[in-house]
Order: C-alpha cells, then structure tokens, then sequence
C-alpha cells in the first residue's frame, strides 16, 4: 500500500481502465512489471469476477495496481424514449438475428459488493467513474491503506473530489475514448467538453491534489506536456488497446489504424451516455436518435454488440478511442511503458535545453 501517488510506479504512465476485457489481468501485469501502474476495470463485471481478476493479477505480479468502480447511476431515463430507440433498433435485431437487451437490467454495477470485497481484501488503489463516493466509502479505502482516484471532467467535480477526501484526482479531457466520465449526465452539455490541457491547466488553479491527465495521449511528448500543465502522470487508453497483452477484439485493435474510420465522435448510440469511439455505420444510423438513459441503451444494445464482433462486423461494434487513435503502435505493453518513458525524458531534455539557451 502506499500513500503517495509516484511510490506506485516507477515512470508516470497510467495504462487506463478499459471496460468490456481490454484492461485484463495480462495487460495490467505488463505495465506494471515495466514500470508503470495499470488498472483492472471492474466495469460491467459481477463482484466475483471482479475479484477473481484481482487474484489472477496478484499471482502474475507483485507491482501496485488499481481497480476501477462505475459508481451506481440515478434513474433519470424516461421509459418511453428508451422504448421508442428499441423500435429503431428492431432492424439491427433482426439483421444479426439477436433479441435486444433488457432496459431495466440492474443499474448499480454492483457497486456496493465490489466496494465491501475492497475493503475486505485491499488492493493499492482504487479509482471511480462516472460520480465521486462518499467521504465515508473514501474514509474506509483509506483506512485499510488504498489510494483513491476520482476521475473528472470539469473544476468544479475536481472541488467536489477533494472535498470528498480523494487523495489524486483523473483529469479527462474532451479528447479521450470511451466515457466521458462526467458526475452528472446532462444532455445539454453534451457538446461542450474541455481538452485536456486547458482542462489540466483550470485544475490545477482550483484544487491542491495530485493529477493525472487523461484524455489523446499516445507518445511521451504529450506526457511531457500534461506534467508542465500541472499533472503528476498521464493516464493512456487508446495507445495500451492495440497491445497484444489486450483483451480487446481484433476487429477493434485493426480499426484503430484502419483509414476507412476517418474519426472519431461522442455518441449515446451504444450506451445511452457521450462515449468518444470512431465513427461507424451504428453510430451514423443510431447516433442521433439516442436517448440519455445509461445503463438501459447499453443494456439495449450489449446483444447486438456481441453479435457483430462475432460475425465479423467492425460496423456494428462499440469501437471505443480516444482523438490520437491513428498513433497507435503495436507494441508489447512493456515496451510501450519504456518506450513512452523514453519519449517524455527526451522531451523534457529538450525542453530544458531550450530553456538555457
């Protein structure tokens, strides 16, 4: 355990949390014995299984690692939207010959359990998603010797982490794949993200706590950056997916590079919350037309999610990445935390150089 946020890894490369398998015990392992500090995602994974991660990494390392929770949701979603996007999706259903999903599945994540496992069985660190606990839940973490992270979007949730009692706060920039990890879904602001340097940059001026930064970052030189800005380390998601250590489909991992995907976009078509992923036939079709109910449209759509990845179809797949997803380099996961490392101690070289000149 440790109660500093550099005494948990050597360089300052955070492999982020990707849920859904990409974060799995073998790509956390690589990064952690090379030096950085990876995360299992516990995302859409029952207690048991999140634990059963946790011993399969325990056994392939001893490094510090973390565990992220999606904190439970409110139930905002008005039930007649989420109905009228099942009918819109009843050609998807029907083209791979899957039923659609249950809306009203749980929508707590099993938070409470996997919370209680923690406790009882404390891993280094522990990071949110999606909302900040309580102080009393990050009171307890502390207590059995685990660091907290809370991720953020906005100054105002980093005020509301710290006054929580976080130790460090995740800074997530507009440009980053997957969720963004805002605290409160709110569809009007779902075009007014911040990038991550300004954001890192407004942070910093508003709280005392250590930060990572999150959000497009895939070579060193943008980690030199985020740490002039005000960040302790970088957190990268995109540039670990490709890894062979990933857990991610290979339909994902080619699409990254792939130039028939020119972009990416936030969509609600997958999940029912702003999710930045490159832009396919689903999101186009779907996009749109999709509701602010999260988790009911990831519910919805989980089976026909499935389906495509198993007929082979990238254009119906969640195709989760970040802004820089075309740097993405096939590497090993290890060498990709040396050779990031490599990158930033070049760049800040180079920065002090220019500095006395």
């Amino acid at each position: 355990m440790s109660s500093a946020l550099t005494d948990l890894y050597r360089y300052p490369v955070v492999q982020a949390p990707m849920a859904g398998g990409v974060s799995c015990p073998q790509l956390v392992s690589a990064v952690a014995e090379a030096g950085g500090l990876g995360f299992l995602a516990a995302g859409y994974k029952t207690a048991d299984g999140m634990y059963n991660e946790i011993k399969q990494l325990r056994r392939m390392t001893g490094q510090p690692f973390g565990v992220n929770l999606f904190m439970p949701q409110p139930n905002l979603a008005d039930p007649s939207a989420v109905e009228v996007y099942r009918h819109q999706l009843a050609g998807e259903a029907a083209w791979y010959e899957t039923p659609l999903g249950d809306p009203d599945s749980s929508g707590d994540d099993g938070y409470e359990a996997k919370l209680a496992i923690l406790l009882e069985d404390p891993v280094p660190v522990v990071s949110f998603t999606f909302g900040c606990p309580t102080r009393d839940a990050l009171d307890a973490l502390a207590g059995v010797g685990t660091y907290t992270v809370v991720t953020v979007t906005s100054s105002e949730e980093a005020q509301a982490a710290q006054w929580a009692g976080a130790d460090a706060i995740c800074v997530q920039g507009v440009e980053a794949g997957g969720h963004q990890s805002t605290h409160r879904d709110d569809p009007q602001t779902d075009d007014t993200g911040t990038g991550l340097l300004s954001l890192v940059a407004q942070v910093r001026e508003t709280v005392q706590l250590p930060l990572i930064a999150s959000g497009g970052i895939m070579r060193g030189s943008q980690i030199a950056a985020v740490v002039a800005a005000g960040a302790e380390a970088a957190q990268l998601g995109t540039a670990f997916l490709v890894c062979p250590e990933s857990g991610a489909h290979l339909l994902h991992k080619q699409a990254l590079t792939n130039p028939l995907f020119v972009g990416t976009a936030l969509t609600r078509a997958f999940s029912g919350r702003p999710a930045r992923g490159l832009v396919n036939r689903f999101v186009r079709e779907h996009g749109p037309y999709a509701p602010a109910a999260y988790p009911q449209v990831h519910h919805v759509t989980s089976g026909l999610r499935k389906a495509a990845a198993k007929a082979g179809d990238a254009q119906g797949m969640a195709l989760w990445a970040g802004q820089g997803h075309r740097m993405a380099r096939e590497l090993p996961a290890g060498r990709l935390v040396e050779l990031l490392a490599e990158e930033l101690d070049a760049a800040q070289a180079a920065l002090s150089t220019r500095s006395t000149q």
